[in-house]
């Protein structure tokens, strides 16, 4: 018998006793999910504030990467501002982790009652065009998304990142589609099916503000530094002659619950140029992040992808 044999056999049982353990943990955090779920917004927030404390002290990692997110963007904070913002950062942040469970697991009734909406919600309903929802990545951005099968009535797209675990996996397309309104498209495979939905009319909710790399992407401003930003929103629009209605979501104090803000479509967006559009996007959310630092998400890696010749960032 080859010696490789015994070897491969190994690897592989270590690999599925792995994936077991893996399993079984991501049952045991949904498990916690569904009994946070019953706690008061206001206990919840208080958790999640303790929670986002305790991953600022020990996520150096992510801290590192916030801060340099927050000195590149708003270099107008003196170091000790810079700090303050990034400690606050992280506790809304671990609010957004607590409080997922209200989304995954409360009863509509409730979620209802806790999520406040500004603006045409229902405009998606009344036109014969199809809706793009443009949503950057503020910490309610999945609030925001339950809104969209709450409080109006057709069928959404939605676009997710596969995630590795696949108990995790199905839990996040379950939760964000548990009140049956929603169909989720994984940004790792074909945009076909999300282009034949939303030919057949669905809104597309599309939190598009991300570094995804350079496919289909270009190196526009955002705060003044070169960031990757997708072409995709600004092509998919014109070539779906979509209506393109930004929305912000917002955590609330202590139990006061959330605001999404449905926003005047843009009239002039998508133009015939995708870069401008791009440009232009960034231009806004920048106003909406100097509305609520805090809340937006300066833990992921906006400049992870860098023009040639240009150093690194983190």
């Amino acid at each position: 018998m080859s010696p490789a044999l015994p070897q491969r056999a190994s690897a592989g049982l270590a690999q599925r006793a792995a994936g077991l353990g893996a399993n079984i943990g991501a049952r045991a955090l949904l498990a916690v999910f569904w009994l946070l779920q019953w706690l008061p917004l206001g206990l919840q927030a208080a958790l999640g504030r303790s929670l986002g404390r305790f991953l600022h002290l020990l996520g150096r990692s992510r801290r590192r990467v916030a801060l340099a997110n927050v000195a590149l963007c708003l270099p107008e904070l003196n170091p000790a501002a810079r700090a303050a913002l990034v400690r606050e950062h992280f506790e809304w942040l671990g609010r957004s982790l607590v409080e997922r469970a209200l989304l995954w697991y409360a009863p509509r009734a409730r979620l209802e009652k806790l999520i406040h909406v500004e603006g045409d919600i229902q405009l998606a309903e009344r036109g014969d065009r199809a809706v793009m929802w443009l949503v950057p990545h503020f910490l309610a951005v999945d609030v925001a998304g339950t809104a969209t099968q709450l409080f109006q009535r057709k069928r959404v797209c939605n676009i997710y990142t596969a995630q590795s675990n696949a108990v995790l996996d199905a839990a996040l397309k379950r939760g964000r589609g548990r009140f049956g309104l929603a169909d989720m498209f994984a940004r790792q495979e074909s945009a076909r099916p999300l282009v034949r939905a939303i030919r057949r009319g669905q809104p597309f909710f599309n939190p598009s503000d991300m570094d995804f790399g350079l496919r289909d992407a270009a190196f526009v401003p955002f705060f003044g530094q070169p960031a990757a930003t997708l072409l995709a929103p600004s092509r998919l629009a014109r070539s779906l002659d979509m209506v393109v209605q930004p929305v912000v979501g917002e955590l609330l104090p202590g139990g006061q619950g959330y605001r999404i803000r449905f926003l005047e479509p843009w009239i002039d967006w998508p133009s015939d140029d995708p870069e401008a559009d791009a440009a232009r996007m960034n231009r806004w959310i920048e106003s909406e992040i100097r509305r609520c630092p805090a809340q937006y998400l300066w833990v992921h890696k906006r400049f992870k992808t860098r023009p040639p010749g240009a150093a690194q960032v983190y």
